[in-house]
């Protein structure tokens, strides 16, 4: 069987991107289950035009274009998935894009609503509820809807990780989930009555759980994986457990796409010290997939 061809954008040419991209390129691991293209910017030459360590816009504009390629691409067949070194939000609001980070804007290129921003590693699997929003917002943003589609996202998904069954745990938002009401509402009148919806439904998951012990419990083996229900709230976790080597995967969109769990490192940039081992270990896990036939396909967003 022929090996995939995957894209690896090299992010914001001012940070660490360009040389992990390289370094991650021509790793022996790589070569053995892929052909890697590296899009964008990453040679000496090319980085010439762009300094190192700081926000600038030309940086974000080229990050920008780098993803748009690959992701045509992708979407085209002329390449099997799409493997992301980190861009830097600062740098594109600086270049006039209205886009967060990789997830939104992945989303508006493949034309799709409802996607996930989901962290595999050995010991932790989490997904996330909400995304890049202030934590004042999270309340708000929590809805029936969006906690629904989250968990039949990632359950959907998860088999194609080998997971056949996933037995899911939703992390509850407010301390001690609540308390039935007596820390905040959200956990009894969202998130519980959702859960045992979907457990109407069919899949296994249950919750809300106190967040202080339910990544524990995760990591002991009674889950497969976590809903968190904001970002830090599932990030801290999965660092503590496997930084650098967790990668970021995006459910719910028509193409492979993975990442690292990591950003930009400005004040590493061009320094030859970068550590491309969560973008290697992202490269794999997109081979992988694309060798299995990739994620489930999510039908575009209406016009």
């Amino acid at each position: 069987m022929a090996r995939p061809v995957i894209a690896i954008t090299a992010g914001d040419p001012s940070g660490i991107g360009p040389e992990i991209s390289e370094k991650a390129a021509a790793d022996a691991r790589v070569r053995d289950v892929c052909d890697p293209i590296v899009y964008g910017p990453h040679t000496a030459a090319d980085l010439a035009a762009f300094p190192a360590g700081t926000v600038n816009a030309a940086a974000g504009r080229a990050a920008f274009d780098a993803v748009e390629r690959a992701v045509a691409d992708a979407l085209t067949g002329h390449v099997a998935a799409v493997v992301t070194a980190p861009v830097n939000k600062a740098a594109f609001a600086a270049a006039g894009l209205p886009w967060r980070g990789h997830t939104d804007l992945l989303a508006h290129l493949c034309g799709v609503r409802d996607t996930v921003m989901f962290f595999w590693s050995a010991p932790l699997k989490v997904a996330l509820a909400t995304v890049h929003i202030p934590l004042a917002d999270v309340p708000r943003a929590l809805t029936p809807d969006r906690l629904s589609q989250v968990v039949r996202i990632t359950a959907e998904a998860l088999p194609r990780f080998g997971i056949a069954r996933p037995r899911l745990a939703v992390a509850g938002l407010n301390p001690h989930a609540g308390e039935d009401g007596l820390i905040g509402v959200e956990d009894r009148d969202v998130i519980g009555p959702v859960v045992a919806q979907l457990r109407a439904g069919g899949l296994e998951v249950s919750g809300p759980f106190p967040a202080d012990t339910v990544f524990v419990r995760a990591m002991r083996g009674e889950f497969d994986a976590v809903i968190a229900a904001y970002h830090d709230q599932g990030l801290v976790p999965v660092k503590l457990a496997a930084f650098g080597r967790a990668v970021n995967v995006t459910l719910g969109l028509p193409i492979i796409r993975t990442s690292v769990d990591h950003g930009t490192a400005f004040d590493i940039a061009r320094q030859g010290v970068a550590d491309p081992g969560s973008l290697i270990e992202a490269i794999l896990i997109a081979a992988r997939l694309a060798g299995d036939g990739g994620l489930k396909p999510a039908a575009p967003a209406d016009p």
